[in-house]
């Protein structure tokens, strides 16, 4: 018998090689929408019209919106932000911020001899008229919000024997009503969706009388924003939200992107906060910005990626954003009055 000779296996065609990271092209998931809302935008306008109009200074109690960047470029402009009203000079203009005032607050400038100027969100504002409208009916309001924030201090204020506050979940256990029937809750704009429905459902399973009011509380722009992000993080290794850690929306976009599975989301003011070892490995960042955020900053963490490599950027559209709202009125009344002087002129 011959020697046998084994016939050679046939070269297996190579796998393809998993591209490392370094490998793979290096992307930006840009949100769409994010940055100002309707209500930022009329109220940071509203503070450079005033000035334009009335002059230097003009005081804003608190901060007109929740992020550094806006306070400080108003500030050199001639804006003085002061915690109270009682801070501002008998005679001087003092305007209201976006997260609304409590009536105890518009008393005081009245006191004060203080012309006013209320740029509250008119979504806010419907918060209260709602807040009112039950107090009257005599209603238990319970209010879901986070203690100390100044929206939730400027609702309360306005039925504050008929509201009480319900930070989370967990706060459901100790809130007793006059009458299970008669309960309805309310709730801070700014909140995330999700964690208002979850403290709602727990409420109803208190008391299953539990009316709702007449629409959702939860701001147009806020839901636009969480569900961009939650898109974002389910493509990304890495989400990037710009946004002052006292803005409750943009901090809650850090959440809702954590709580949608990204590895990885941080909460930055500006690109200079970007920390480069966050980059390690990754090769899609997701980018938003808080209803508070002018773009330009958006723009500079783009430029800062962009030197990183991070040079292909593509829009993530979830919704389209067209709201707008007027002018503060007083603020109006007075440009139609300035208008009109320049016409008899």
């Amino acid at each position: 018998m011959g020697r046998m000779t084994a016939t050679p296996a046939p070269t297996p065609e190579p796998a393809p090689a998993d591209r490392s990271a370094t490998d793979r092209p290096k992307r930006v998931l840009l949100a769409a929408p994010r940055g100002y809302c309707a209500g930022v935008d009329r109220a940071v306008i509203a503070v450079e019209k005033a000035l334009e109009q009335y002059g230097a200074p003009v005081y804003v109690r608190h901060e007109i919106v929740h992020n550094k960047y806006v306070v400080q470029t108003l500030e050199r402009k001639g804006a003085i932000f002061v915690d109270q009203a009682t801070e501002v000079p008998p005679g001087n203009i003092v305007m209201f911020s976006a997260h609304g005032v409590a009536p105890t607050v518009h008393e005081e400038a009245r006191q004060g001899r203080l012309a006013t100027i209320d740029a509250t969100c008119p979504l806010v504002t419907k918060v209260h008229k709602e807040a009112v409208r039950y107090a009257k009916e005599d209603f238990d309001i319970l209010l879901i919000g986070h203690e100390g924030h100044e929206e939730v201090i400027g609702t309360s204020g306005e039925a504050p024997d008929h509201i009480q506050l319900v930070d989370g979940p967990e706060d459901v256990a100790k809130v007793e009503v006059r009458d299970p029937s008669r309960v309805v809750w309310l709730s801070q704009t700014t909140l995330s969706v999700d964690e208002t429905m979850e403290t709602v459902d727990a409420l109803k399973t208190k008391f299953p009388q539990l009316i709702s009011p007449p629409s959702d509380d939860i701001c147009y722009a806020t839901q636009n924003r969480q569900i961009a992000i939650k898109e974002l993080a389910g493509q990304a290794e890495l989400v990037i939200v710009v946004g002052s850690k006292n803005s409750s929306n943009s901090i809650r976009m850090v959440e809702v992107a954590k709580q949608a599975g990204v590895p990885a989301a941080y909460l930055v003011d500006f690109a200079s906060e970007i920390d480069e070892s966050w980059l390690e490995g990754v090769t899609s960042v997701g980018l938003s910005s808080g209803a508070s955020v002018p773009d330009v900053l958006v723009q500079e963490v783009l430029e800062w990626l962009a030197q990183r490599g991070y040079l292909d950027v593509e829009l993530v559209k979830t919704a389209d954003e067209t709201l707008t709202f007027s002018l503060p009125k007083e603020l109006r009344r007075d440009l139609r009055a300035e208008a009109a002087e320049l016409v008899k002129e």
